[in-house]
Order: structure tokens, then sequence, then C-alpha cells
């Protein structure tokens, strides 16, 4: 393998190269040159692997300051516990403060400030499409869904307040979202700005709704437990995965006033996929403790994922080839390198 092969070469790739070279120089047949050689193949291909490691870890710490500016925003939208309807409020807060990357908040800016974008008007719509998020997750929970206890290391929503109050935390977050949006429309300092606004807005309850991520939620839903054919499991990820990704990266651009939105749309659309498929493959091989939630459940309800359709080799190379389509896109309308081109590699190769 020369530099160049070594340098391509992913995370992934490297530790399977290495179980290969373990293999061969445990076997009895192997020479004594060989082994020096392989030895020090073995070697370059540590080296590169610990490089990418620790170059992925310091993109996540940069992800991490980004979600910490997220959560200040997202902190400041919430509503407050006061009054007769504050146990409802109460739950909303609880599920909103989890914790979580805060990615879509994190994309949406990235690519607001990429693009040219200046000032405030961006903070509603990152915190409304948090707020939109956490409200699938409540609902994700439910019994009468996933029926999962534990959610990024902490109780459920409906585990602390109840059943019934957790649906109703997500439907008021479903709605708070949008009054929280609609504050954009007072940051507007021109007719221009009041028109991206109602332009961002459209493609926030575009891609919410049942053309987006709750359209992909019913599909996955009304097919829970059976055998998927990879043309209807492409639908749900494109839909309950993806669309407020390319929500996020949509509105950041309109915002910033880009022309190229659908490029947007597309590099959502593929970071959204590749982010689900490396979801359904740390569901395997990851640690509850990692995840911060119950792993192998795909697997216990029978659940059709890339991996159960492809295996996790091939799910592997789909996760690269889609961030690396993503990645190509980004650098068409991108003039420089930017902090998204390093943050979507990161999470593509992400153990957590």
């Amino acid at each position: 393998m020369t530099e160049k092969q070594t340098e391509e070469v992913t995370i992934e790739e490297g530790l399977q190269e290495l179980d290969k070279i373990v293999e061969k120089l445990e076997s009895r047949d192997i020479s004594l040159e060989d082994s020096f050689t392989m030895y020090q193949k073995g070697m370059e291909v540590l080296k590169h692997c610990s490089q990418k490691i620790d170059m992925v870890e310091k993109k996540m710490l940069q992800m991490n300051k980004d979600g910490d500016f997220a959560e200040t925003v997202i902190e400041k939208y919430l509503p407050d516990e006061g009054g007769f309807s504050g146990k409802m409020a109460e739950a909303v807060n609880y599920s909103m403060r989890a914790g979580g990357k805060r990615l879509r908040p994190v994309f949406m800016r990235e690519t607001y400030s990429m693009l040219g974008g200046e000032g405030e008007i961006i903070e509603p719509f990152m915190a409304a499409l948090e707020m939109i998020h956490t409200h699938s997750l409540i609902h994700d929970d439910l019994p009468a869904l996933d029926n999962d206890e534990y959610r990024r290391g902490k109780p459920t929503t409906h585990i602390v307040f109840g059943e019934a109050a957790a649906v109703l935390a997500g439907d008021a977050l479903l709605n708070y979202a949008y009054e929280t949006a609609f504050h954009a429309f007072d940051m507007a300092k021109s007719e221009t700005e009041l028109h991206r606004v109602a332009e961002a807005l459209k493609v926030l309850a575009e891609k919410t709704g049942i053309k987006g991520m709750l359209g992909g939620q019913g599909v996955d839903v009304e097919n829970d437990g059976k055998p998927l054919e990879k043309q209807l499991l492409d639908y749900i990820y494109e839909n309950k995965t993806s669309a407020l990704i390319e929500a996020a990266l949509m509105i950041g651009g309109i915002l910033a006033g880009t022309s190229d939105v659908d490029k947007l749309e597309k590099i959502g659309r593929k970071i959204g996929i590749a982010f689900q498929i490396q979801d359904d493959i740390l569901d395997v091989i990851s640690s509850e403790e990692e995840l911060g939630k119950p792993i192998g459940s795909d697997e216990k309800n029978n659940k059709t994922t890339y991996v159960t359709l492809e295996g996790i080799e091939k799910a592997g190379s789909e996760v690269q080839r889609l961030t690396n389509e993503a990645i190509q896109l980004l650098n068409e309308i991108a003039e420089e390198k930017s902090f998204l081109e390093e943050l979507f590699q990161a999470l593509c190769t992400r153990r957590k």
C-alpha cells in the first residue's frame, strides 16, 4: 500500500486491514522476512488510524463548541414554567435540555455563516428546528412506537411525566417551534429579509410535514416489523431523518441569500441518509455506555435497516460514498474549505 493509498483509507478500512495483518502474523506459514514486512505495514496503518482518530476528536470538540452556542440560543427561547400550564412547559424543557449533538441548529448556523450570513435572524430558526426534532423524539420513545425508556442516557419524557403528558409535550413543542420561528419577522431589517423569512418558514413546514419528517415516520410505523425493500427503506431515511437536515442547510442558505438552495437540499439528503446508516451500524457495533441508549434494538424489534439488508461492510462503504458526494457538492458552493466539510467527515466516522 503506497503512502497515497494509506492516506485515502478510512478509519473503518484501516482497522479491518490491521485485523488482516494480525491474522497473517499469527500464521505459522509466514516467513521471518515477510513477518517484518507485515509488521512495518501494520505500524504504518496504525499510525494513519491514530492520526485520523485524533483529527476526528478535534472536529468533534469544535462541534461541541458550536453545540454550546446552539444550546445558548435554544435556552433563550424555551417556555416559562409558571402558570397553570407550567407542568407541560416543564416536560417540554426537560426534553429540550436532555442534551444531544444539536446537529441541525449547528448545520443551519454553519451554512448561514459559510454563505456570508450575519446577524441574529438565524437564531429563532435554530431553536425552532431543534424543537421540531425533539418533538419527534418524544413521540418516537412512546410505548405506542419504540417504547424506549432511555434517551441520551436519561429517562425518556413519558417515563418521567407519564404517557399522556409526553404526548401533549410533543404536540406543544411542534406548535411552539413555529411560534419561535415567527420571531424572525421582528428581526428582519428590510423587505428582502422579510421575504427570506417567509421562504424559510415554508421550507420548515414542508420538511416537517406529511411530505417530510412526519411522512417518513408514518411509513416507518405502518411497516414496523415487516421486511422492507431498499426503495421503501430509502424513502423512510430520506424523510424521517434527512428532511430536517435538508431544512437546516436550506434555511441557512435562504436567510444568507444564496441561489444554491437546491444543491443544499441534495447535500442534506445525502448527509441525512449517511447519518442514519451510521446509526444503524452503531446499533450493532457500539455499546450502551457510548450511545447513551440501548443497543441492538433494531434486531430485537425485527427492524429492517441498511445493515440487515446489505451487511455492515457495504453499509460502511455507502456512508463514505454519500459523504464524499455531499462534500463534492458543498465544494461547488463554498469558496473555501468550510467547517461543514470537516463536520460531515467527523459525523460519518463517529462511534457514538
